[in-house]
């Protein structure tokens, strides 16, 4: 690299700064001698001020919680001050590594670190606002707090530094490499890339592309069994991301367990879009591509109606589709599985932070004349959501110590990025996450029509992850109080993707089921009524879906129909394009 690139000038002013506020520290307390009472804390108004820049308004601390802050801080301060050298490394997964431990200075550091990280969040927490001006500052301060970590810095990590003097500086050129390689490509690399190329060990599934249009291609898998269930099977997944989420590998493929189970199956694949598609609307996904997905389906297969299965913004966007076709009086859906959905948007958890009428004002001003999303901006919103787990985590390892981290499916599908018509973007923004009027009868029109979801009278499957950080628990519960029509909700365990994700024959985690019939407002009500049972919730699901899929009839031998040829083998050349 040469002295005048700006990303490193960047990251050695960042280090630099971060070495200072150390040192000074350090300096402070040790000039002291002990903790007293005139070594205290950055006062009220500096920090008001600091908190006021974030939310762009005058910020107050509720004066009781302030001062049990600074009693509180004064005195772990005193304590592991007093410790000394003889501190030992917080438990932190970040400073788990013994050379923390071997390490006085380092060790000192990580606590002093972790020290001032609980008072800032502490300050946070005190801020005399609304809900939602604390939980802008909450993430704003963790942010700054995962960023200034002492091991993301070569100066403090003593992991790092132990690794370079036992690798004699080959872990250091090494890391440079890969901070090379990265910049190059564009992303922190979270997985080896090259194990995996799309179609041939990952998204491996035998089937055959039916029908394309600019916005998506119809996938028909290949039957596993003799017999298939006379209703098909049509899956919508997100068009955020791609696809083959549902697809990773012959022993976690969604898709692959469908089909197992006699459904047959169609997919829709996404096109990655480009410029063709920069004037591309909500209206156009909805009409043209679910609701043509549907149609298609049910034309190829000869059946009234099908099964449907929407995932986190497809099941959206089948739910939209679903309350356009109600009010155009038509029902060609028999049943609809909304996994990690939302269609009620009042908790919509720590993306709320980013919604306010300033910020989609903007989007929709950036998109008024068209354009593209690109993909590396969501993927780095969604990365940045979990910092620690995925950014520094990465840093550290592929740059401060030279490592090339291992191969991971779901790691290469989540830096398989995917763009955005911009058009579409600014309504979706609008219309849910700002005022959510998906849930509100008449209040969004879709395709011409006025979506009521209270219309949607369909038997629905509704899945929510427990720990999910990007459709929260209780966001997935809110569509029982919307639909009409029976219903069965299910948690599982772990988050976003790795609850969907969990194969039925792994015997992982564990599902909840409530009471038949009992759909309390407050998840909270459900989850405490609900009883635990072990393994994937797929083998429910699965037992849910094949009452509604009809009898079992010859499984067809031939992909398509005269009228809708096979055009390529899957995944097909759509969810090969990269953003």
């Amino acid at each position: 690299m040469t002295p005048d690139n700006p990303w490193l000038q960047s990251a050695q002013q960042f280090q630099q700064s971060a070495l200072q506020q150390w040192t000074q520290m350090l300096q402070t307390v040790q000039a002291s001698g002990v903790p007293n009472p005139g070594f205290a804390m950055p006062s009220g108004a500096n920090i008001s001020e600091l908190f006021g820049k974030i939310t762009g308004q005058p910020v107050k601390f509720d004066p009781e919680k302030w001062l049990d802050i600074q009693r509180n801080y004064l005195k772990e301060l005193a304590e592991l001050w007093n410790q000394g050298l003889q501190v030992k490394p917080p438990k932190d997964r970040r400073f788990a590594s013994e050379a923390w431990a071997q390490n006085p200075m380092a060790a000192f550091a990580a606590a002093a670190y972790l020290l001032n990280a609980r008072t800032l969040m502490a300050m946070a927490d005190a801020v005399d606002a609304d809900a939602k001006t604390r939980a802008r500052i909450h993430f704003a301060v963790q942010q700054w707090i995962d960023a200034s970590a002492p091991s993301n810095f070569m100066a403090f990590n003593a992991e790092a530094q132990k690794k370079a003097l036992d690798t004699q500086g080959e872990s250091i050129a090494k890391g440079i490499q890969n901070l090379l390689n990265d910049m190059k490509q564009g992303h922190v690399s979270m997985t080896d890339e090259s194990a995996f190329e799309v179609g041939k060990n990952v998204a491996t599934s035998e089937g055959q592309v039916v029908f394309e249009n600019e916005l998506f291609q119809l996938i028909e898998y290949k039957p596993l069994t003799a017999k298939v269930h006379e209703r098909p099977f049509l899956l919508v997944p997100p068009c955020i991301n791609k696809f083959y989420i549902l697809d990773l590998q012959p022993d976690n493929s969604f898709i692959r367990y469908a089909v197992e189970q006699g459904m047959r199956t169609f997919v829709v694949s996404w096109r990655n879009p480009d410029q063709s598609c920069a004037q591309k609307t909500w209206d156009n996904y909805i009409d043209d591509a679910v609701i043509k997905a549907i149609s298609v389906t049910r034309e190829i297969t000869g059946a009234e109606t099908i099964n449907a299965l929407g995932f986190c913004v497809g099941g959206t966007m089948l739910g939209t589709a679903l309350g356009v076709l109600a009010a155009r009086g038509e029902q060609p859906v028999h049943s609809a599985t909304f996994l990690t959905t939302l269609l009620d948007f009042t908790d919509t958890g720590i993306l709320d932070v980013f919604i306010d009428e300033a910020f989609v004002k903007f989007r929709e001003m950036q998109f008024a004349n068209g354009g593209l999303l690109p993909g590396r901006d969501l993927a780095t919103t969604f990365s940045f959501l979990r910092p620690n787990d995925l950014v520094w985590n990465y840093v550290v390892g592929n740059y401060l110590k030279g490592e090339t981290p291992p191969p991971f499916d779901l790691l290469y599908w989540n830096g398989d990025s995917t763009n955005l018509p911009g058009p579409y973007y600014a309504w979706y923004l609008r219309n849910t996450y700002l005022e959510n009027r998906l849930v509100k009868p008449g209040a969004a029109a879709v395709c011409g029509q006025k979506v009521d979801l209270g219309k949607v009278n369909i038997p629905v499957y509704i899945y929510g992850s427990r720990e999910d950080h990007i459709v929260p628990i209780g966001g997935a519960y809110a569509s029982t109080q919307h639909l009409p029509g029976p219903k069965r909700f299910v948690m599982g365990a772990s988050g976003h993707i790795a609850g969907v994700i969990n194969p039925a024959s792994k015997g992982k985690r564990s599902h909840w089921i409530g009471v038949d019939n009992h759909f309390p407002a407050d998840v909270n009500d459900w989850i405490a009524s609900a009883t635990e049972h072990p393994g994937s919730w797929w083998t429910d699901w699965s037992d849910w879906l094949k009452p509604q899929a009809g009898k079992l009839i010859a499984a067809p031998k031939s992909y398509g129909s005269r009228k809708y040829k096979p055009i390529e083998p899957a995944p097909g050349r759509y969810v090969k394009a990269k953003a």
